[in-house]
């Protein structure tokens, strides 16, 4: 069985201003990511505007993201869909397009219910051999995989892991009781890295990490060690932009945060728009903080 650990950056899909993917910049964030010191790749996540991109644009990503990671490091691909069927067929192109692994939303059109929601992941487990990230993230898509529904799908050997987004850091806790090591457990949120860690996850998925990779591996490793103390330190510079990654609006923020970080390119696409006014120096504020204490640590 596949076991998946470390800082797997949830990439941003780079655009143009006039709403494009731009595949070269997206290449260098990955290669960027990499160099830095993060354990994989997740390609077409919420914050990749997985939803917002037609179909040949998605492929692009997978394809583009393959090349550039070439075996380096695993790469999975985000799977967000509304029908079954059409859940299926994306899990075998992804596959086919060079994907190592899926992180699977819930389904987008439809809340289901905890039979429904076991069902489709099952459904998706055996379309491909892929492993799979269950992303579990009840606050936005209002679908929660709970330790309950994680027995019933215990015995599919493709679900290797989930991601742990409830906000609540107790249903780490929850998990492992109820299911032992069964799963891999990947904090889903980064304001909450520290304290998942503590309680046993292995894993992040991360929103920051497109801005600051080296700081947010070394926050991951000082935790993997034992270092608490020095990963708090860290922590407490990284925690109002962190507090970002759990907005509404977490892709202009996390993109605005890598455009002020190493100059990558803010725009998203439409109908989300570019931060403005007072919401813009809020958010800059916040992150040129962080830059100006984090170069203090240094």
């Amino acid at each position: 069985m596949t076991h998946w650990k470390g800082v797997f950056p949830a990439v941003t899909t780079k655009l143009s201003h006039d709403g494009s993917v731009d595949i070269g910049a997206t290449q260098a964030s990955i290669n960027r990511l990499i160099d830095n010191g993060v354990s994989g790749i997740i390609v077409l996540p919420m914050l990749g505007e997985n939803a917002s991109l037609q179909p040949h644009e998605r492929e692009a990503v997978v394809r583009a993201a393959r090349d550039v990671v070439a075996g380096r490091v695993p790469l999975l691909s985000g799977l967000a869909e509304i029908s079954t069927a059409n859940a299926i067929e994306a899990a075998r192109k992804y596959q086919d397009f060079g994907a190592e692994g899926l992180m699977v939303f819930p389904s987008l059109g439809y809340k289901t219910d905890p039979r429904e929601t076991a069902e489709w992941y099952k459904a998706i487990a055996g379309a491909s051999d892929l492993p799979i990230m269950i992303y579990n993230n009840p606050i936005a898509y209002g679908v929660d995989v709970t330790p309950a529904i994680l027995k019933v799908l215990a015995d599919c050997p493709t679900i290797v892991a989930v991601k742990e987004e409830t906000g609540d850091v107790r249903r780490v806790t929850d998990m492992f009781i109820e299911l032992g090591s069964r799963f891999d457990i990947f904090c889903g949120v980064d304001d909450q890295i520290v304290e998942s860690m503590a309680l046993g996850a292995t894993g992040w998925v991360s929103g920051m990490t497109n801005a600051w990779p080296k700081e947010c591996v070394r926050i991951f490793n000082l935790c993997a060690g034992g270092n608490f103390a020095k990963a708090r330190e860290i922590y407490r510079i990284m925690t109002p932009s962190f507090h970002l990654d759990t907005h509404v609006k977490l892709v202009q923020y996390i993109k605005m945060a890598e455009h002020l970080v190493y100059g990558a390119p803010e725009w998203t696409r439409a109908p989300r728009l570019p931060l403005v006014g007072e919401e813009r120096a809020r958010v800059t504020a916040v992150i040129e903080t962080a830059i100006e204490r984090l170069k203090q640590q240094d």
